[in-house]
């Protein structure tokens, strides 16, 4: 299970180098179910993991001038700070035992996975849609700039990536598209490095708190093999159909979600 482990953290980095999201909704369940690691911890090591991969990406697709830094900073700013105000005080407060029914307790832990699933399959529709986003790109004459849609999208992005520890790429993507009419190549670069920002500013969240311990050996080791699979995606991308990508990626999610729910119902 360890080795699968290691090799869905290359996995997670090729689908982020491809499309630019995606990759990090995976990282969670391969903690939990791969490596053994409990839902809390497993959603501040993501953030870790992911935070990190996308930035080695978004230096690369910066290279390319695929980055639009106004844009990515009026979108991260409140996602920034909804994410840090999440994991250092929301995530933190939460209690232990939520609410009982009969013989049934909500824990935390049960929360927390049950409400990943429900974004895992928002994050499925929304790739579905994203052929939808790239037309309604296309067939815009004259963009504009949607701040107040990039900053209150950006500051829900935030709240939900940390709860979950996911980079929120299914959800930055098609914002950028549709409220700052990016080119679909410039919101895949912007969004690496929003993710970027967020997850690791995110993390120090975590980091402030003494109910949580970080094993900096087994995160850094499993942060390398999904650096190493955002450099194998970024060349690949240059070959691979994004879109065909996406439909195998949509379809595993699905599955993941359905597997989740099975799990913590049973």
């Amino acid at each position: 299970m360890e080795i699968m482990g290691y090799l869905a953290s290359i996995l997670i980095g090729i689908t982020l180098g491809i499309t630019g999201g995606g990759g990090s909704i995976l990282t969670v369940p391969v903690l939990v179910y791969l490596f053994g690691e409990s839902p809390e911890v497993s959603t501040a090591y993501s953030l870790f993991i992911v935070g990190t991969t996308s930035l080695v990406g978004a230096i690369r697709k910066a290279t390319l001038g695929h980055v639009e830094y106004k844009i990515g900073v009026v979108f991260g700013i409140p996602s920034i700070i909804a994410v840090y105000l999440t994991r250092a005080y929301l995530v933190s407060s939460i209690p232990l035992e939520i609410v009982s029914f009969g013989s049934f307790t909500l824990t935390k832990d049960k929360a927390i996975m049950m409400f990943f699933a429900f974004i895992m399959l928002a994050a499925s529709v929304s790739m579905m849609g994203n052929t939808v986003y790239s037309r309604f790109n296309k067939v815009s004459a004259s963009p504009k700039f949607n701040i107040v849609g990039i900053i209150v999208e950006g500051f829900v992005v935030g709240v939900l990536t940390g709860i979950v520890g996911a980079g929120g790429g299914f959800l930055i993507i098609p914002a950028l598209v549709i409220f700052a009419k990016l080119p679909m190549k410039k919101a895949l670069g912007t969004s690496l490095l929003i993710i970027a920002l967020k997850s690791l500013i995110g993390f120090t969240g975590d980091l402030q708190r003494n109910d949580l311990a970080i094993d900096w050996t087994f995160l850094l080791s499993v942060t390398s093999f999904a650096v190493v699979g955002i450099f194998v995606g970024i060349y690949l991308a240059k070959f691979i159909n994004g879109d065909s990508l996406k439909k195998v990626l949509v379809g595993f999610v699905l599955l993941a979600a359905l597997y989740i729910i099975l799990q913590q119902i049973g």
